[in-house]
């Protein structure tokens, strides 16, 4: 062989191994991550563009030095044919082992471009020397291209009978179950101490429609047997306190539509969101690695702060919601949200509160206009600070949280203002301290339109959390903050006689990938602001199918 011969020999075999070690090293990779590869693993190395992607210039492969023994021969193979590909991460990785298949698949792909080349007619770019050392090596591994092209095929037939059959081509399933047993006492003492132990569930699909790969369609069904469990605690009084956080509002076993919005984008740095059905949560970051109601936090006040909760809580029907997000930079950017009762939601009767309608409507009940800037000065601090101006028609801040009232009897109507402040400071990769408080100044209105009272709210939590603290998943947390609290009152209201805390602690076990174990319990101190009502106890073990 001639010496020309044998230096373009060992450019295309040093290549086409280089290119092989690329194609099944990082296929192996995917192979991990898809269903539909781990299902037919034996074909996993006949598609390296799957994963690999292919560089221009052989300096893109970080790993790659002008020093190594194979540089000139990627270099050639490189510029001359482009069928070298790397890592996502653009590495090469070229000290792995290579079995016979993987390189056949790297010769597959090397003889794939040079047939491309040729079929444009430029087939003068590919040198005599280059087709015979190739005419040698498909020779020789003919038997591994046969049997990678027929795994080609198979993988083709496969793939388009997955696309004539999938659900739809622009709209993922996703699903959640979640059960919980739980048991709780209200603490209140005999004769009238109350408990209970219910064991329940809630169920949720989500169909997440994307049209053009920026927006989102969400169609949430749910239905769910979760109770407001202060009310299931024998019929006790609703003080809020001992809510979960899985409670779905509608406990009677009929599914529903939950939510039902679109966020899309309107230019490179505002994103929009319409909802006849929607929540302030969805506009208005909650700040709080904790507030997953399925994953995170057991207790409803660990979710939210009274900034996202006031005005939209404690209807059935769910809220109308418009919402915008713009970006400044990578490290600030503005939420906007305003939210009102849904049209069908009955608040009041017609005439008991100024301008309220029987039902509920964009302008007739419940309102909000809230705003909310998120700061992010560095990767491990997230700070935010919130406001938001509400309007609730009845003598309650339709919060859901401990003492929500101004506990005026001729209040048919509260105007409030609320000031909230976020810090989330992720301490190392797995412990993360976030806290926040809230400020909620409140006038009651008569039916009349006259002002009955004014009041100051007060509410803060503070929590540590540490993740995957014995195995991947893994999720331990420790909460303490003061529900609610009327602080301060004038003009017929009625200030809080004992301040209300909350103590929770809860550790989230991963059973698999798409199963958690939650079991938690906490503690509401002086419920209803009121020391006379005890302690309330509750204890819970939640369970979580994701899919």
């Amino acid at each position: 062989m001639s010496t020309s011969k044998k230096k373009y020999s060992v450019v295309i075999s040093a290549a086409v191994a280089a290119s092989a070690l690329i194609s099944g090293a990082a296929n192996a990779q995917a192979s991990q991550d898809s269903a539909v590869i781990r299902s037919v693993s034996t074909d996993s190395l006949v598609r390296p563009s799957a994963v690999a992607q292919n560089v221009t210039s052989v300096s893109q492969l970080s790993d790659v030095r002008p020093t190594d023994w194979a540089f000139t021969a990627l270099q050639s193979l490189v510029e001359r044919y482009g069928c070298i590909a790397g890592y996502p991460d653009r590495t090469f990785r070229g000290n792995q082992a290579t079995s016979r298949y993987e390189f056949a698949a790297g010769l597959n792909a090397c003889l794939d471009k040079i047939n491309e080349i040729i079929s444009a007619g430029l087939a003068d770019k590919v040198s005599k020397e280059d087709l015979a050392t190739l005419q040698k090596l498909q020779e020789e591994f003919a038997a591994e291209l046969a049997t990678l092209r027929g795994r080609v095929d198979a993988l083709d037939a496969k793939t388009a009978k997955l696309e004539a059959q999938q659900f739809s081509t622009t709209t993922k399933l996703r699903g959640e179950a979640v059960m919980g047993l739980a048991a709780a006492s209200d603490g209140v003492g005999a004769p009238a101490d109350r408990t209970n132990t219910i064991f329940s569930y809630r169920a949720r699909l989500n169909l997440d429609t994307s049209f053009t790969g920026k927006d989102l369609l969400r169609t949430r069904l749910q239905a769910s047997n979760t109770p407001n469990l202060a009310t299931a605690l024998s019929g006790g009084p609703n003080w809020n306190g001992n809510r979960l956080s899985f409670e779905s509002g509608t406990p009677n076993n009929t599914f529903e539509i939950n939510r039902l919005f679109y966020r899309f984008p309107i230019g490179e740095s505002i994103t929009a969101y319409i909802a006849p059905i929607g929540a302030p949560e969805d506009v208005i970051s909650p700040l709080n690695p904790l507030e997953s109601d399925s994953q995170g936090t057991i207790s409803r006040f660990g979710r939210f702060n009274p900034l996202i909760r006031i005005a939209s809580s404690g209807r059935t029907t769910g809220l109308a919601v418009a919402g915008l997000n713009f970006k400044f930079n990578n490290q600030a950017n503005l939420e906007l949200v305003y939210s009102a009762s849904n049209a069908a939601s009955p608040e009041n009767p017609a005439g008991t509160a100024p301008n309220v309608t029987s039902g509920g409507g964009l302008f007739g009940g419940d309102t909000k206009i809230a705003a909310q800037l998120v700061y992010k000065p560095s990767d491990v601090l997230t700070l935010g600070i919130g406001y938001a101006n509400a309007y609730t028609a009845s003598n309650s801040l339709a919060a859901g949280l401990n003492q929500d009232s101004i506990s005026t009897a001729a209040t048919a109507g509260i105007k409030s203002n609320t000031v909230a402040g976020s810090l989330v400071w992720d301490i190392t990769k797995k412990l993360t301290f976030n806290t926040w408080g809230a400020w909620t100044f409140a006038d009651g209105i008569s039916a009349a339109g006259a002002a009955t009272g004014s009041t100051t709210f007060t509410s803060w939590l503070a929590a540590l959390s540490a993740k995957d603290l014995f195995s991947e998943g893994d999720l331990a947390a420790v909460l303490f903050g003061q529900p609610l609290f009327r602080s301060s009152a004038s003009n017929g209201a009625v200030a809080g006689t004992s301040t209300p805390y909350h103590l929770e602690a809860l550790y989230r076990f991963r059973v698999s990938r798409n199963i958690t174990i939650t079991p938690g319990v906490f503690f509401v101190f002086n419920q209803n602001s009121s020391s006379a009502n005890g302690t309330a106890t509750v204890g819970v073990i939640r369970t979580t199918f994701s899919f």
